[in-house]
Formats: C-alpha cells, sequence, structure tokens
C-alpha cells in the first residue's frame, strides 16, 4: 500500500515526474477515481488500455486545469461547446473538442467524417485542481476494470490496479459514481448538439443553458 500517497507537496512533485517518464498515476476528480498518464505518450496510453482492458475504440478524456489549456493542446471547441463550456467548466461536463492540424495528442479520436476530435474535462475539485496544475493536463479514463463500478475511493483503484499503477494519490471519497455529461457538436441534431452520454448533468439542464438569454449560443 505504500504506492498510496495523501495529495501534498511532495506527492505532486512525484506524481510529475512520474508522468513525464511515461508512468501511470491514480488521481481523484470531481466525480470518481481517474488513472491517468501523459497526453503525448502513446506507450503510456497504451498502459491504461491494457490496465482497465478497455475497447480500442472507447476514446480517453484529457483532463486539464482550465480550457484556458485548449490553445496549447492545439484543441478547439465548436459552437456551441464553447458557450456550454463557460456554463458547466468546471464541473461535470465533458464537451467534445476539434484538434487543430498540428496538434499531437495521442489520444486523439476520428469520428468518422474527417475530424480528430478530443474529449475533454476540467473537474470542479480544488484538490482536482492542484494535481492537475502540478502535473499538467493527463489522458484520463476511470479507475476500474471496463464493465466495473468506477472508484469512489482510492482503495477501490488499488484493488483493480494493485502494483501495476505507480502511484495513488488519495484525495478523500469522491461525490459519486455517475459520470460526466459528453456532449458533442452536431450541426444536424437538436439545438445543434448530440448528447453522447448523460451524466451527472442531465439531458434538460444542458439544452436549457441553450436557450437562456434567448438562445442562440454562437461563438
Amino acid at each position: 500500500m505504500n504506492r498510496i500517497r495523501s495529495i501534498d507537496d511532495e506527492s505532486l512533485s512525484q506524481a510529475a515526474q512520474i508522468v513525464r517518464d511515461g508512468g501511470l498515476v491514480v488521481v481523484p476528480t470531481d466525480t470518481v477515481y481517474g488513472i491517468a498518464c501523459d497526453p503525448f505518450n502513446a506507450d503510456a496510453i497504451e498502459r491504461i488500455y491494457e490496465m482497465k482492458h478497455r475497447p480500442r475504440f472507447k476514446a480517453l478524456q484529457v483532463l486539464m486545469a482550465s480550457v484556458d489549456e485548449l490553445d496549447a493542446l492545439q484543441l478547439e471547441l465548436p459552437a456551441p461547446l464553447n458557450r456550454l463550456a463557460a456554463a458547466f467548466l468546471p464541473g461535470a461536463f465533458s464537451p467534445i473538442a476539434l484538434a487543430q492540424e498540428n496538434s499531437d495528442l495521442k489520444t486523439l479520436h476520428d469520428d468518422g467524417q474527417g475530424n480528430r476530435t478530443q474529449g475533454i474535462r476540467v473537474p470542479n475539485s480544488a484538490l482536482s485542481l492542484r494535481v492537475l496544475r502540478a502535473t499538467g493536463p493527463l489522458a484520463c479514463s476511470s479507475a476500474n476494470r471496463s464493465g466495473n463500478e468506477s472508484a469512489q475511493i482510492v482503495q477501490e483503484a488499488y484493488e483493480a490496479f494493485g502494483e501495476g499503477v505507480d502511484l495513488y494519490l488519495d484525495g478523500g471519497p469522491t461525490q459519486g459514481h455517475v459520470a460526466s455529461t459528453v456532449v458533442a457538436a452536431d450541426s444536424h441534431g437538436r439545438d445543434g448538439i448530440a448528447i453522447l452520454r448523460e451524466g451527472v448533468i442531465d439531458q434538460a439542464t444542458i439544452r436549457r443553458a441553450l436557450h437562456m438569454n434567448g438562445g442562440g449560443l454562437g461563438a
């Protein structure tokens, strides 16, 4: 159990070094614990898929401390997701960003329509944001074997992955097992969006936000 550390300056420095070296860390978010790595390291990302037994067609999210980091990752949020992000981030909202041509993230997903996409998250948790400011953006998936319930305490993540993860950051119990709501822009969809996964923020709340102040949540 010595791989489990409380969150302090020393453990955050250790986590950042592990990520730079291509290792795996488990981190708390505002919903569940996540297993994470450097989003530019293809080998580390492959380890997450192997550890979780996760199908390769299921993309990983990128966690970040602020939407201001999108530019550095060569990502952008199309309308109306840019305005929804302003309303719901930080929070349990995962908009699907579009990658610019020169983005070299190894987590990008081909949407079959000529676009490379990336789900992003800014957790609504001071502790999670502290971790992300130390490590930088992280490729992340829930800390559980695929198909099992997500970890809500760090010990549950350890039971799933054991010594296969280099460091577990213990942030105490998370708020619940319900995941974030994933939304993509869709010019043919109702309100110009497609809700790919309904989570903490329900569909009605998302759509209501689109029509606030007269609607027209464009760029």
